[in-house]
């Protein structure tokens, strides 16, 4: 993202994606944050965390198509889907998530969260364990959103009930939330 001034090390990606011998794909973008324009109210303008996850998306979406791949995997996990949930439950007055799989009917495409069912520690330690690099400099965004905020509200509420995680993903699953077809 060109206007977002955080920092990935793309050599160290090549050599990640060298090693096991797959392709990797740089595609720069970028997106306006506007004022608030004719009158609107400003706090109804787009965040730059959806700006920046739309558009980094569609570039996604037209580079899977220029390689005729029909499926796009991204890398949320389990605390990604739950904390979604509560954003939506919060913010949008609804209960749905980002589902694990999600089909495309405008085209022919399907986006899979293979990680969905794993827990961000448990991630974080494998990572750890592998010798992974973080990356460089993180979105100057990543600590006050309401996602931030979100997490510090799970975090509580796990406090409360260790288990509050399974409930959760029994009633989006119940719901029939983790599998979406889109319109």
């Amino acid at each position: 993202m060109e206007n977002i001034h955080y920092e990935t090390d793309t050599s160290y990606l090549q050599q990640f994606c060298d090693n096991l011998g797959v392709t990797l794909h740089v595609k720069t973008t970028s997106f306006e944050v506007g004022e608030a324009e004719n009158g609107k109210d400003a706090r109804r303008q787009k965040q730059p965390c959806f700006l920046c996850s739309w558009n980094r998306r569609k570039q996604m979406f037209n580079l899977a198509q220029e390689l005729g791949c029909n499926k796009i995997a991204l890398g949320h996990h389990q605390d990604d889907l739950l904390h979604t949930a509560l954003m939506n439950l919060t913010f949008q007055g609804r209960f749905d998530t980002i589902p694990a799989l999600l089909k495309m009917r405008k085209m022919p495409l399907s986006i899979i969260r293979p990680l969905c069912m794993i827990e961000e520690k448990d991630i974080k330690t494998y990572a750890t364990l592998q010798g992974y690099q973080k990356q460089q400099k993180l979105c100057p965004y990543e600590t006050n959103s309401h996602r931030a905020d979100i997490k510090e509200i799970y975090d509580a509420i796990e406090r409360m009930n260790p288990e509050a995680r399974y409930s959760m993903w029994n009633a989006l699953n119940a719901d029939n939330k983790l599998i979406e077809e889109q319109i």
